[in-house]
């Protein structure tokens, strides 16, 4: 994380860009601080850049890790909407999964594995709109994406998602 180059997102070279507005930007840093507080240990980050840093004014925070997060706390049962990756240690597939299910949020979801009857588990079992296997969540204007639970209802792009956006009338005549 602390690799990752965080700029302009109009700039190639950039991985990460400013968050959408000011609120989500102190969204996140209460976030993360309710989180330490509670007993999370901070890796990396938890900071917003300060204004004297070489950026344009933005809502720029850095790459977060956090590690040994407390049930309960924001890192464990929220959705966090920014550069910060919550690490948990589980010892099986199936407490992976306990775990992944146990917030009230669905979105996406990634798992890592090389073992086809794993992929399959994590591909069933797992509570979200989107799930992918042996990379990171994304977006695609070719699928359809959206949450299940508390994150949301519907989907957006890709043929689901244009059915969204429009009515279907049914005509009848006898």
């Amino acid at each position: 994380m602390k690799a990752l180059l965080v700029g302009d997102p109009l700039d190639e070279a950039t991985d990460i860009g400013p968050l959408a507005t000011e609120q989500i930007l102190e969204d996140l840093e209460e976030q993360v601080r309710k989180s330490v507080a509670a007993g999370a240990r901070l890796l990396t980050g938890g900071q917003r850049f300060k204004a004297a840093n070489k950026f344009a004014p933005g809502n720029y925070y850095e790459p977060t890790v956090l590690v040994d997060i407390p049930k309960g706390s924001p890192a464990s049962c929220d959705e966090i909407f920014g550069p910060v990756a919550s690490l948990f240690r589980v010892s099986s597939i199936d407490e992976a999964i306990e775990l992944a299910n146990s917030t009230p949020f669905g979105l996406g979801a990634a798992a890592w594995t090389n073992d086809d009857s794993e992929c399959g588990r994590f591909i069933e079992e797992l509570e979200a709109g989107c799930v992918f296997i042996n990379g990171m969540v994304a977006s695609d204007p070719r699928l359809p994406f959206g949450g299940v639970k508390n994150s949301g209802y519907g989907r957006e792009l890709g043929e689901f998602g244009i059915r969204e956006f429009v009515n279907i009338k049914t005509v009848w005549i006898a």
